[in-house]
């Protein structure tokens, strides 16, 4: 049995990864700022959670203590969390091999590199962090998830106007399926390679607009469509496909699958 410290244990991806280590008979432990209480939505019985902070590295100590493996599904939207993104990061892994953790892994975004905005840059330079530890890392990028683009349209269909970028193309994947590729490679035995990347991609690669009719179809919005052009380099990272994978589906649910049973984007 291996025992998983999941890093922001409590977000999106983070208490899916929680809760599949769980299913397969792991101990997990997971640790966040504000760690969930017995009973709420983020909290799984059997998870051990932990109150810490990579941005002073206060608990990060006691969250990490006799683990093998450590999943990165820490997130920084903005303000200092986001300045502090890579340089938590360094925090982080260097608590890990304090504690005599041999491995980690590291949730990214496919391209992250390429996108001249703060949270796509802050990804890739927590990546060199990785990529220059002294553990096994492994990196492994995702396109877009279904959740962004509902929330999306949920925030156009208030105003009864729903964005399209035009000519923009996406290949969204499940939350869910991106914690099971972050399982897997936290399990994977040394593959002899100090530091590896991988990238991940939905099942299906749908025009913007094609999305947008799902949401609207089974959201029973009658917002309307506006096709809009995006400037900058979020505008020709998508225009150009490079948010895209096709080559590397990875999981098997759908966007309109994943939101039919999802009450709270519709």
């Amino acid at each position: 049995m291996t025992r998983i410290c999941v890093a922001g244990g409590t977000g999106q991806v983070g208490r899916e990864v929680v809760l599949q280590a769980l299913a397969r008979g792991h101990e997990t432990a997971a640790f966040s700022r504000h760690p969930p209480s017995a009973g709420e939505a983020a909290h799984h019985d059997g998870a051990a959670y932990y109150r810490a902070d990579v941005t002073t590295g206060a608990g990060l100590g006691q969250a990490l203590a006799g683990s093998d493996v450590v999943v990165d599904c820490l997130e920084a939207r903005g303000g200092k969390a986001l300045r502090a993104f890579a340089s938590s990061g360094v925090r982080l892994l260097k608590a890990a091999e304090e504690a005599g953790i041999p491995k980690a892994v590291l949730l990214s975004i496919i391209g992250c590199d390429q996108v001249a905005l703060r949270f796509y840059s802050s990804k890739a330079e927590k990546e060199i962090v990785y990529a220059e530890s002294g553990l096994e890392t492994v990196t492994v990028r995702s396109t877009q998830f279904h959740s962004l683009l509902a929330q999306l349209f949920a925030a156009g269909s208030r105003i009864g106007l729903i964005p399209v970028v035009r000519g923009a193309k996406f290949q969204t994947i499940a939350p869910a399926e991106v914690a099971a590729a972050l399982l897997e490679a936290a399990l994977e035995p040394p593959s002899g390679e100090r530091h590896r990347l991988r990238t991940i991609g939905g099942p299906e690669v749908n025009d913007m607009g094609e999305l947008a009719e799902t949401w609207k179809q089974l959201t029973g919005s009658r917002a309307r469509l506006v096709r809009l052009p995006l400037p900058g380099s979020m505008g020709e990272y998508v225009r150009d496909g490079r948010n895209l994978i096709p080559e590397q589906r990875y999981g098997s649910e759908t966007f309109g699958a994943w939101l039919a049973k999802r009450a709270d984007y519709l």
